[in-house]
């Protein structure tokens, strides 16, 4: 391959046995984690709440290709939202979806968002019941437990390996440069605590509040994993990916809370990726510690994109640069 991670293994077997939806299964080569490349550094994209609407759709290909053509990026990691709030929550929109993240060349690595599942309530989006919804987005984007989508997909741990917390297939950890990466299902709509109001009689609370309860121990949970093994690997940074700000505001202070806690005992660079707010920025020193920086990705576009690189032996560890496509 071009440019993509170090293949180790094939998946036929899991390929043979139907593991993989339909359309999208792509190459089957497998790639794993802390495999690539021989540099000091590592680059990925980073992308969010994209593609939103048919315009998008229609020239999210174009970003693809300029990703792909970027000999150093490695892996493309995407903040959630892979549709608008306003658009069909059906399968056959989703599937489309992934289908076109299929065609990235490097491993993708995806968190849900809350236009995928929790919001699906709204009839714009068709009425569904969000936790169906969220099961369908597990079916679809993470076919096999512990490997990304991409044309070369990569191996990664996954909370679904955990008997308490089974379910959470799409919070997944791994290391590159011996810096730890980990997704963590954390959504806007105040982290699903918002009413699903717009369900055919009305909001359901006590299905909303358990699923709520049960994500929000599971990210719990995930977060001290990631700090746990980059205290044990003496890893030079954390990179945290949720896609909603954890913001003071209900629904989050617990994982805000539990974010700066092990941050400020960690001591080393982490950085705190997100989407949901489609403003790209950035903000050091975030809730008051000094080693944790947010930066929250491009949203509402296939035209813009980050490239974030790795380079553990600098005193910083994470630098970003904004990228537009160019014009066709």
């Amino acid at each position: 391959m071009r440019k993509s991670l170090l293949a180790t293994t094939v998946i036929a077997a899991a390929l043979a046995a139907g593991a993989v939806s339909p359309g999208i299964a792509g190459a089957e080569s497998v790639h794993t984690g802390s495999q690539s490349g021989h540099g000091s550094s590592f680059t990925f994209a980073l992308l969010g709440d994209t593609p939103y609407g048919e315009a998008q759709e229609a020239v999210f290909p174009a970003l693809v290709k300029d990703i792909n053509a970027d000999r150093d990026v490695k892996l493309v990691l995407h903040a959630g939202d892979v549709k608008s709030g306003s658009t069909s929550c059906e399968d056959a929109h989703l599937t489309a979806t992934a289908k076109q993240y299929q065609t990235f060349e490097d491993p993708f690595v995806l968190t849900p968002g809350d236009n995928d599942w929790t919001d699906c309530h709204r009839a714009a989006a068709g009425g569904f019941m969000p936790t169906e919804r969220l099961d369908a987005v597990r079916r679809i984007f993470y076919p096999v437990a512990g490997r990304t989508l991409g044309m070369h997909p990569m191996k990664v741990d996954t909370q679904a390996r955990d008997r308490r917390h089974r379910d959470y297939v799409e919070n997944v950890l791994f290391t590159e440069k011996k810096v730890v990466f980990a997704t963590v299902h954390v959504v806007g709509s105040a982290n699903g605590l918002a009413p699903w109001g717009e369900l055919p009689g009305g909001d359901q609370p006590e299905p909303r509040l358990a699923e709520y309860e049960a994500r929000k121990a599971a990210a719990l949970d995930w977060i001290d994993k990631a700090f746990d093994t980059a205290r044990r690997t003496h890893a030079p940074g954390v990179i945290l990916m949720l896609q909603a700000e954890p913001t003071q505001s209900a629904g989050f202070t617990e994982i805000r809370e539990r974010i700066v806690e092990r941050s400020r005992a960690y001591g080393k660079p982490v950085l705190l990726v997100h989407g949901d707010e489609h403003v790209q920025e950035s903000e050091p020193n975030y809730a008051g510690v000094p080693n944790l920086t947010r930066l929250e990705t491009f949203g509402d576009t296939a035209n813009q994109w980050l490239t974030v690189t790795v380079e553990p032996k600098s005193a910083k560890v994470f630098s970003w640069k904004q990228r537009t496509v160019p014009a066709s």
